[in-house]
């Protein structure tokens, strides 16, 4: 196992974000329909059993994936941002190194392995959603020596066989108190269950998941459903906060976002905008909030920062080409609605 060599790895980092990384071939279709329950719940994209589609395109999107669109965010706007990450040897996972750097995202933490296939998915783009097929290589991960512990570290989505990499993290985590540790579950972290990760929850600074996410991780009675959205967020944001994290942020779709430091709940609406591809939202701004705290912006500030680059992103294909600098943020703050603020409820 080799890792990308850089001058600079006994530096302290700004930011390093955890996780696997993947190229996105994104194949847009328009001979589909999508079919839901009565209710409009469980919606399935479906296609004629047996039949040949047509597809209308077909894009490659190089070294994505939860984690490294939180490294290239944070770079975007200034911070010293790293990803930490396994890759094949092969001419995928070359791509991705190189996709990184342009970036300005450091890869002295970026793992190749010989005899692996670099993760590769496939986006079903269907109107302005997609449905993914995912499959993450079963690389032979390991917390790496990292000399300096970064300001911040990110950790999102790592594959089903990643266990025991997970207690190794929260060792490391446990050994940095000063370490800002921002953690955006993924699918199998969620499947992990809060016991096998409580040493991260219980250390978590930041903690970014939508609603229906939270539901699963508390267990959020089903008797309790019908509450008002609000009264719901208020219940799941305590269950949260009792886990550990000490700010808690749930997304709520288009319709907007809430954030708990355990005595106050906010409500933070969407940037106007008309979505041309969806993909990243939701990591767009998780990172975006975080790196804004990072950067000392207040709760609120850092709010307002979120949902800009979510609306920026929904205008491109992919989860990073919208990713904005901080000038380009700022143009947008400047040009915002004048009841674009947080609203405490």
């Amino acid at each position: 196992m080799d890792n990308q060599t850089n001058p600079e790895t006994n530096l302290q980092l700004d930011f390093l974000a955890i996780g696997d990384i993947v190229t996105d071939a994104f194949i847009r279709v328009n001979d589909a329909k999508v079919t839901a329950d009565a209710d409009g719940s469980n919606q399935m994209l479906c296609f004629k059993y047996g039949d040949k589609v047509p597809y209308e395109s077909m894009e490659e999107i190089k070294a994505v994936g939860n984690s490294a669109n939180a490294a290239v965010a944070a770079a975007r706007f200034g911070l010293k941002s790293a990803l930490l990450a396994h890759i094949g040897k092969d001419l995928q996972g070359a791509a991705c190194v190189e996709e990184l750097k342009k970036n300005n995202v450091q890869t002295q933490y970026i793992f190749t392995n010989e005899g692996f296939s670099t993760n590769y998915h496939y986006v079903l783009w269907y109107g302005v959603e997609r449905t993914i097929l995912v499959k993450h290589a079963a690389f032979p991960v390991s917390m790496p020596l990292i000399p300096t512990a970064p300001k911040m570290l990110y950790l999102s989505s790592l594959g089903d066989h990643t266990e025991a990499y997970h207690h190794e993290i929260a060792t490391f985590i446990k050994e940095h108190p000063e370490m800002k540790v921002v953690f955006q579950p993924g699918t199998f972290q969620i499947k992990l269950g809060i016991e096998v990760l409580k040493d991260i929850y219980a250390n978590t600074y930041a903690f970014f998941c939508n609603l229906e996410e939270a539901e699963l991780i508390t267990a959020y009675p089903a008797a309790n459903m019908e509450k008002p959205a609000a009264e719901k967020v208020k219940d799941l944001a305590k269950a949260l906060h009792a886990l550990g994290p000490k700010l808690v942020f749930i997304t709520d779709s288009i319709k907007g976002a809430y954030a708990s430091d355990g005595t106050e709940l906010w409500f933070m609406e969407i940037y106007p905008h008309d979505p041309y591809e969806r993909t990243g939202a939701g990591d767009a701004f998780a990172s975006t909030v975080s790196a804004a705290l990072l950067m000392g912006k207040s709760l609120s500030e850092a709010l307002r920062w979120g949902p800009i680059n979510s609306m920026s992103v929904v205008q491109y294909v992919g989860a990073q080409k919208g990713l904005l600098t901080t000038e380009a943020l700022n143009q947008y703050l400047m040009n915002a609605p004048a009841d674009y603020q947080p609203k405490q409820i």
